[in-house]
């Protein structure tokens, strides 16, 4: 049937059956929250780019994570500020490493907590880089071998995920085996399978002092321009025993995050990340635009995509928009 005897519009009059028929929702139970942990206490170092975020220390961290959990934001994704570097990233490994003293304070205080240990070494390198730099590059499988021991120390101070992020051939499978090893099998592995090198990722760089200092990370992150050579980097990484899949950024990735979510069956994880946050933040600030309404909008863009986790910054200003939308 056509107009007039069929109106769309019908089923859009009034809010409450717009509510009744909605196909998207997000809720807290989808959301992720990055933080950052540096070294000190009572330290509380704004991020200029990313207005809202901070550097914390552990003793703030942890109150930080105290406000989430009060929001109903149960899930974070930790990242570290060493108090110093090294070549390989070994700093990472440590037992007295600055994440895992994080984990072991969180987990101490808030102990159903879920955390996300991010594995890679970009925070942890003298020179920025992902892994140990052969020949001015990073040498894959010596980068394994950090990975691996960096997970496993990520493993026994409280980790319930572990993430790796540094796009090395093969690190889900020397992960996965470490972890089994270690008697760890019952811990998942959150892979940044399709982790585009993009530009998008520029405030990160300052919040987590992790920029390189040569070069760029295009010999092992993803052209911008593929979409099937992201599929083939997911069926690896599940092959290799990965529990959720990621793709990384989200809003210039959304036909991606479909792809994935269309072709194989596993939770679907998007990262929103600190370009895309600071864009908006940005244009809020300038007053041109909604900032709520957009937060919303583009949360339920990602998950309409076919995330089922959203990884993003704008995690507590959505646990206030929802508790606003439920008084």
């Amino acid at each position: 049937m056509a107009f007039p005897e069929t109106r769309l519009r019908r089923l859009r009059k009034t809010e409450l059956l717009r509510d009744m028929i909605r196909e998207t929702h997000v809720s807290l139970d989808d959301l992720i929250m990055p933080l950052f942990v540096c070294p000190g206490t009572d330290v509380k170092i704004p991020i200029s780019s990313m207005p809202g975020n901070f550097q914390l220390s552990v003793n703030l961290l942890v109150e930080e994570c105290k406000s989430l959990w009060a929001m109903g934001i149960r899930s974070v994704l930790l990242f570290g500020i060493p108090e110093s570097k090294d070549e390989h990233g070994h700093v990472a490994c440590v037992a007295d490493g600055i994440v895992q003293k994080a984990m072991r304070a969180i987990k101490a205080e808030l102990p159903d907590m879920m955390l996300v240990a991010d594995v890679c070494n970009c925070e942890y390198t003298t020179h920025g880089h992902c892994g140990t730099i052969v020949d001015g590059d990073v040498h894959n499988d010596l980068t394994l071998e950090t990975l691996a021991k960096q997970s496993v120390s990520l493993a026994e101070s409280g980790a319930d995920v572990i993430a790796p992020s540094d796009m090395m051939d093969g690190r889900v499978a020397m992960i996965r085996e470490a972890l089994d090893d270690n008697g760890f099998y019952n811990i998942p592995i959150m892979a940044y399978s399709a982790k585009y090198a993009s530009a998008f990722y520029g405030p990160f760089r300052e919040a987590a002092e992790s920029a390189p200092q040569f070069g760029n990370r295009a010999t092992y992150q993803m052209d911008p321009a593929n979409s099937n050579e992201a599929l083939r980097e997911i069926a690896e990484d599940l092959m290799e025993g990965a529990d959720f899949v990621m793709v990384k950024p989200a809003l210039s990735y959304l036909d991606v995050i479909r792809r994935a979510k269309d072709n194989y069956n596993i939770p679907i994880v998007a990262y929103n990340v600190s370009g895309e946050f600071s864009m908006v933040k940005a244009a809020a600030a300038n007053g041109w635009i909604d900032e709520d309404r957009i937060i919303k909008e583009i949360l339920t863009s990602i998950k309409r995509a076919g995330a089922d986790i959203i990884i993003t910054y704008h995690a507590p200003q959505m646990a206030a928009i929802l508790k606003k939308e439920q008084q």
